[in-house]
């Protein structure tokens, strides 16, 4: 990757992070609401409506509010696991549960829960993944918060041939044309992306 396409990269996260700070706390809740309602629609029918295992994460400000779709998922009675980050850009994974304890991470900006780790080997039952982003395009491009804790696994998941159903979470205005995203070697297309009026499929990902 260039300078300028990495540059262009870091002006994109800078913009929509700044958008971010910028909305209003009510506006905030009513996308986690309707973010709750699609993404469980999501898992339901992934999991053909039987219980089963989904990897979400904790939003913290300004990021799109999760802990709502994580709650309802846990009421459709789906197991949920959160990821801790680890060493080396490593994620380990925790049960949550509504009496679940959050602590800040010792590695990111970031809370995480407290409890018993597991390592990626849990990710074999795993139905689908909700991922962090602060913008996607729709050509499968994705940039993160900057910490590569997603790209590691994201490359982990493939190297191993595990190609389990994800969707990044972001707000509507974050989903950009195709091909605005500039893409390095590593990075894996993201096929879908849920923001708070629904689904959309990034087309041109493969």
């Amino acid at each position: 990757m260039s300078d300028g396409e990495r540059t262009a990269k870091a002006e994109i996260r800078t913009l929509h992070r700044e958008r971010r700070t910028a909305l209003e706390p009510d506006r905030r809740d009513e996308a986690g609401a309707a973010l709750a309602v699609h993404g469980a629609a999501w898992a339901e029918q992934l999991s053909d409506g039987t219980p089963s295992t989904f990897c979400a994460y904790f939003g913290v400000d300004p990021e799109p509010p999760t802990l709502p779709l994580i709650r309802e998922l846990h009421r459709h009675g789906h197991t949920v696991l959160l990821p801790i980050c680890e060493p080396g850009r490593q994620l380990s994974w925790a049960h949550w549960t509504p009496e679940a304890e959050f602590v800040r991470s010792r590695y990111a900006p970031v809370v995480e829960p407290a409890g018993a780790r597991h390592d990626h080997d849990i990710l074999a039952s795993v139905a689908g993944l909700f991922i962090p982003a602060t913008a996607l395009d729709r050509s499968g491009n994705r940039i993160g918060q900057g910490g590569g804790y997603y790209d590691v696994l994201l490359g982990s998941l493939h190297s191993r041939g595990l190609e389990i159903p994800l969707a990044a979470i972001v707000f509507e205005s974050e989903v950009l044309p195709a091909g605005t995203i500039p893409a390095e070697e590593f990075d894996r297309k993201i096929p879908l992306a849920l923001t708070p009026s629904g689904l959309v499929a990034l087309t041109e990902a493969s």
